[in-house]
Parts: structure tokens; sequence; C-alpha cells
């Protein structure tokens, strides 16, 4: 079967590193770029997320899968991909577009698969905490805990999110019970692994606390992030503490986090509560979040196509084995994984 792949967002940071990947590791792939402005090529198609009209195209290549790496915040795509049968993956949502999103997919009837992977890093997380017990129904407590370095190369989706967002109260889980929280509150320290050391760490509103309770069924999930500058984790943390986040334009809080280096390496850990004892995965992507990003999305597009899945609506880790799913970004050449207890 011909697989004729379509990247909406393809121009992008994510869009551009999942390509890359992708016809790396499967040259016998059609792989097609839309973006706003097209291209050059009959593989560039000029499709806007705003427009459904700018759709036809996807019928005329007879696209099998639709890799969604730009928002589409009233789920035009997703509704063109189930209307039309087409396979659809996304890894862009914020928690409040993906639980919308979510909704709209499971009270349809689809003839498709719907992936939804818009957790940290593409949606391995939950698949990764996996491999720390026999299943989540057996774990009481995950806590998620991010090093985001503001010399990695960072796309205007993340930068853009944490604007508009960042002075909107959000919840993470305790006892099974959603508790209202605001970024970059609630200090807690914790010591990185590969060399970072002692940190502070904030907050983080990211996608797994929803799926992680209300899917997996986790009671406790609570997700914090620290900078690679002390000064700014402490600098936002007094912002949002003063409540200055709340009086800045939008477009002040977008040149806020708006900044992006060169690369550098991006690290978490998921630490599990499993029969009482406490196991901890730590992860290194030495060229950073938008190369972890895109394999995790890689990933799930050949498994998507190379094995049987039936037509439902998955978060990204489902598709895969726990184990399996390790193994493959472990043999990654820029990631290192370490299990500890």
């Amino acid at each position: 079967m011909e697989h004729n792949i379509l990247i909406i967002g393809g121009t992008g940071l994510v869009g551009k590193t999942i390509a890359r990947i992708l016809e790396k590791r499967n040259p016998h792939f059609n792989i097609f770029i839309g973006g706003r402005k097209g291209g050059k090529t009959d593989k560039d198609l000029k499709i806007d997320v705003t427009d459904p009209g700018s759709f036809k195209v996807i019928s005329e290549k007879k696209i099998n899968l639709i890799i969604l790496s730009v928002n589409d915040k009233t789920d035009q795509v997703l509704r063109f991909a189930i209307d039309n049968s087409i396979d659809y993956l996304d890894i862009t949502k914020p928690t409040p577009d993906l639980v919308k999103a979510y909704d709209v997919a499971k009270s349809s009837k689809v003839n498709n698969r719907i992936v939804f992977s818009s957790g940290w890093m593409g949606g391995i997380v939950p698949g990764l905490a996996n491999t720390l017990s026999d299943g989540t129904e057996d774990i009481r407590e995950i806590k998620l805990f991010v090093y985001y370095s503001i010399k990695d190369l960072a796309g205007e989706s993340s930068a853009h999110f944490m604007a508009e967002n960042v002075a909107v109260p959000f919840s993470h889980y305790k006892n099974d019970k959603p508790v209202s929280i605001r970024h970059f509150l609630n200090t807690e320290v914790f010591d990185f692994s590969f060399g970072i050391g002692k940190r502070s760490a904030y907050n983080f509103d990211v996608p797994d606390l929803y799926i992680l309770n209300r899917v997996e069924r986790v009671p406790d999930v609570s997700v914090k992030m620290t900078y690679n500058s002390k000064f700014i984790t402490w600098l936002l943390g007094s912002f949002q503490y003063l409540r200055i986040f709340s009086i800045l334009s939008l477009k002040e809080r977008k040149m806020i986090f708006g900044s992006s280096g060169n690369g550098d390496q991006s690290v978490f850990e998921i630490v599990v509560k499993y029969k009482g004892k406490y196991r901890k995965l730590s992860l290194q992507s030495t060229k950073g979040q938008a190369e972890l990003t895109a394999l995790s999305a890689v990933l799930h597009t050949e498994e998507l196509l190379r094995n049987p899945h039936e037509n439902k609506v998955y978060f990204g880790h489902q598709l895969h084995e726990p184990l399996s799913l390790l193994a493959q970004l472990n043999a990654y050449e820029t990631i290192t994984i370490n299990v500890t207890q």
C-alpha cells in the first residue's frame, strides 16, 4: 500500500524536523508539506487550517495520514479527517484544546484512527511511566519534572501558549480530584540528572495532567518545570506571585516567552509511586525538545502504518507496547534514558 503522508505545519520547526526524520527512516513514504503559503514543488500544498476550502487538495493527493503540527483551534482538520476517513495524528494541542477535540472525536462515528499526541514531547510520558510498573492501574502517583533551556531551539506555538495561558489557572490532581493552581508557583526542589543538579521547580501545565488522571486513572498527578537559568526560574515565579502577568498585555507576555536559542539539551524525569516504592525514569535529548517531539511523532506514524490498529480514538502512548516504545527511544543516537529506584 502506498503511504501518502501530509504534515500540516510542515514549514515550522517541529514540522520540518518530523519530515527530516521520517524521510530518513522511511524513504519509500510520500511526504507532503502543508502550509499557508504553499511552495515550489508538487509536494508543497497550500493549506490553511482556518479555511476548510483549502482542504480539497488533501483528497486530490490521496493522503492516507495527516500529521498536524500546528494548532487547529476550531478542529477543522480533525472534522475533515473524520468525514473523509483519513488517519489523523495531532501533536500540538494545549490542554483546553485537547479536551475539546477529544470530545469531538469521541462523539463522532470514526472510520479511521484518530491519535492525540499533544502530551509532553509528543505524548510519550504515559507510555514511559508504564515501564516503571505493571500498568497504570497500580500507580498511585506520577510526578513529571521538566528541565527547559532557553538556549534550546523553540517554535512559536509553545511560546504563544505560555503567553496566552500563564495567568490562567489550571488543574493538577490530588486524590483523584482536580486542584486549581497557577504556573510558576508552589516550588519543589528536585535533583535533576545528567549533571544538572538540584533546582527549584514550579507548576507547569501540560496535557499529561489530564491524560494521566482522566484517561489512565492515576489519582495523584503533578508537573513541575525549571529553566536552565535559576534567575529566570525565580523571576517568573516572582512575576506570578505578584500577579504581574495579569496586567501585562499579550504582546508583552509573548516577548517574555518568545526567546529561542541555537540548541541545547532537553531533559525530563518521571517519578512513579508504585506499590509503596518510588521509581524514576530520566530522559535526555541532546538535540533538544524539537528533535524529541518530532521523533515521537515519527514513532507514532510508523506504528500506525506498519501494524494493525482498529479504527478508534487513541492517545499516542496507547499505540505502543511500553517496553517497545522505551527501546525505540533509547536506540536513537541523541537520546539517553536511565531508570533508577
